[in-house]
């Protein structure tokens, strides 16, 4: 069901954004959040790709892209609230992230995602996004982390 309530803003994210991204990031992935710094410097780098929806006061979803380089982007994190999945809202942050990557000339988007989380990985497949080889890459993200890595031509 696509996210088209009125009160759903999708905006690139502000300074006064930070805290509520940093608890949503902990909520969204409990086992590997980005420190606190992390995000934080995402914000100054990479302020025009870190998009935001927001319901009212409430933070439901961001996602964060890499500006591109040699016409390559990374989809660094995608996010959505648990209570506000299946909405279409992770659809609606991709499609805006990779629009603007588009209209920034990058020809591809990469991403990583943990080779368990079928429902992400749906979500890829179904915006264009091929897996780059049919195994995961064990340890990308350090021992235990494995991830499938994944490209779309824009």
């Amino acid at each position: 069901m696509p996210a088209t309530r009125p009160s759903l803003r999708v905006r690139t994210a502000l300074e006064q954004d930070m805290s509520d991204i940093v608890l949503l990031d902990h909520e969204v992935f409990p086992d590997l959040p980005y420190p606190y710094f992390v995000l934080r410097q995402f914000l100054d780098a990479f302020k025009d790709h870190l998009i935001v929806v927001h319901d009212g006061d409430r933070l439901c979803g961001y996602v964060l892209a890499t500006p591109p380089s040699e016409g390559q982007s990374w989809i660094l994190t995608l996010g959505v609230a648990p209570g506000m999945r299946h909405q279409g809202l992770g659809r609606q942050l991709m499609r805006e992230a990779l629009d603007s990557l588009r209209t920034e000339g990058a020809r591809t988007a990469r991403l990583g995602v943990r080779p368990e989380n079928a429902p992400a990985i749906r979500l890829y497949e179904s915006l264009g996004f091929v897996q780059d080889s049919g195994e995961a890459r064990e340890g990308y993200y350090g021992p235990g982390e494995d991830r499938l890595l994944m490209t779309l031509a824009l």
